[in-house]
């Protein structure tokens, strides 16, 4: 089979490998959309690990069920997660499943970027679903990563009711408009540099789309708010600025939701007298447990989020390469899809 191993953004190749079999309760699929994840083009954070096949975006059809498997049988459509909670230990017991150390530890076998994947059992069993007749392979595969938009706001508290202003208005940071209008968010705001994400967020429907690069963004945070905060700010940009964007840009009482992952060791100075004094709640989000899947599954096929609007380009898997360029360059593209078959 083929597979695209990943060395690093500008380095992908195009390799044959035997196609992997099903062991016992496992099952092996063939992968029919695969998305490029913000998180797959880090290369602070893959380069240390490379060689190695990205991409855990994917849905696929099943083409092979290990013995003592019941529940699948080939020819089904899935959708599954690499990352799978034990259940058990002290974090998943507590409601913390995204620091369960398995979770931090299962995989795919070899990764999304690849004609075949083989499933370790423990992902078949505590995160694999089928998908509805009405969802395409395509739509299914932002599975995962609204999953990871549906804890986070979940953590945060909600969306329902409040004005949630979203700072970064890439691939994650849409999706969190499209939740937090989905939950019933009162208004909502975004905020980018770039026109063609600040574009992807008026058609997105946020209420109020803000050009980070004229004038301050908390100030006119509150000119689209009556003139105080949001209630939730989403920081779904890497770009320190931002961090001091959102502490000014909170309501009192507010949450701010720190989304996307700074470099090791960056470090910003925080106002902590103000953040006593007018009760501000900082949260971190990290994965999306099976619980999140089932619910991000489902708003798919009620299409209460419209994630196909949001693909704007599909690569086979010989062009993998060009679809992580897209990505990383982050300029005209929003969700880059590889489909190896298609």
């Amino acid at each position: 089979m083929k597979v695209a191993v990943y060395h690093s953004n500008s380095d992908i190749r195009i390799e044959e490998r035997p196609r992997p079999q099903a062991g016992p309760g496992e099952l092996v699929f063939r992968v029919m959309a695969s998305g490029v994840c913000g998180s797959d083009v880090m290369e602070w954070y893959r380069k240390p690990k490379a060689p190695l096949v990205l991409g855990h975006e994917v849905a696929g059809e099943v083409v092979e069920v290990g013995a003592h498997l019941a529940g699948f049988v080939p020819g089904d459509r899935i959708v599954t997660t690499h990352h799978v909670p034990c259940e058990s230990c002290r974090y998943c017991r507590a409601g913390q499943p995204s620091v369960c150390d398995m979770l931090r530890t299962t995989h795919f076998d070899p990764g999304g970027f690849s004609e075949f994947v083989r499933l370790p059992a423990v992902n078949v069993a505590r995160g694999t679903f089928a998908i509805p007749k009405d969802v395409s392979y395509e739509d299914a595969s932002f599975v995962e990563p609204l999953a990871c938009v549906v804890r986070a706001v979940r953590v945060a508290g909600g969306a329902s009711g409040r004005t949630v202003a979203v700072l970064g208005s890439g691939m994650s940071g849409l999706l969190h408009l499209l939740w937090a209008r989905a939950e019933g968010a009162e208004r909502t705001i975004a905020t980018d540099v770039h026109p063609f994400r600040l574009a992807a967020a008026g058609r997105a429907g946020a209420d109020a789309v803000l050009d980070a690069r004229v004038g301050g963004v908390p100030s006119a945070v509150r000119n689209a708010n009556g003139g105080r905060g949001a209630d939730l700010v989403v920081v779904s940009t890497a770009a320190l600025p931002a961090i001091g964007d959102a502490l000014r840009s909170v309501d009192r009482g507010g949450t701010i939701l720190f989304f996307a992952p700074a470099r090791p060791g960056e470090t910003i100075p925080f106002p902590l007298y103000d953040l006593w004094r007018d009760g501000i709640t900082i949260v971190h989000s990290y994965a999306g447990p099976p619980a999140d899947m089932r619910v991000a599954l489902q708003a798919i096929a009620e299409r209460r989020v419209d994630v196909r609007s949001l693909i704007t380009h599909r690569l086979p898997l010989d062009r993998t390469a060009e679809a992580f360029r897209l990505v990383a360059d982050a300029q005209d593209s929003l969700k880059v899809i590889v489909e190896p078959w298609g």
